[in-house]
């Protein structure tokens, strides 16, 4: 099954210039563990976003050419998915924008940090109709005036 997992703002706002637009240090916490152990996979830029290869996951990358440093270079996405949709582990869809909207037709679940604040993007998640999901808060908090949700978007 595929999972996204973002931090997104009041308009969807995921990123800016290659970066993520927000950094809360809870919202890194719960990506470490929930990912942690799963394979996941993101677009090329993303990929190169990071500053190392993360730690015990499978790190795929979906792009047209080869080059070192991932686990796994993804050529075919429909594929891939086709492959993958139907099984019992948990894939973690980690980015870009374009990577979320091809996923999320297929998505079962997705985790959403949302941040009560809207900023400069150049980069969004895709909209999606919340009616189709049920909706489980994880948690709440603060971090530097920023006040976030976590939550668990499961396909009705």
């Amino acid at each position: 099954m595929f999972s996204l997992i973002a931090c997104i703002g009041k308009n969807r706002e995921l990123g800016k210039n290659g970066e993520l637009v927000f950094h809360i240090k809870e919202d890194m916490q719960f990506f470490r563990e929930k990912t942690d152990g799963h394979k996941v996979v993101m677009g090329r830029k993303t990929w190169e976003s990071l500053p190392s290869k993360l730690k015990n996951r499978t790190n795929i990358v979906i792009s047209r050419h080869d080059f070192d440093g991932p686990d796994e270079i993804i050529h075919n996405l429909t594929d891939f998915i086709a492959k993958n949709q139907n099984t019992d582990e948990e894939i973690f869809i980690i980015g870009g924008g374009k990577i979320y909207e091809e996923f999320l037709p297929v998505a079962s679940n997705l985790y959403l940090t949302e941040v009560d604040a809207d900023t400069d993007a150049d980069t969004y998640f895709p909209e999606f109709d919340k009616n189709r999901y049920e909706k489980n808060l994880i948690k709440e908090g603060k971090d530097n005036d920023l006040a976030f949700s976590i939550s668990k978007y499961q396909l009705k």
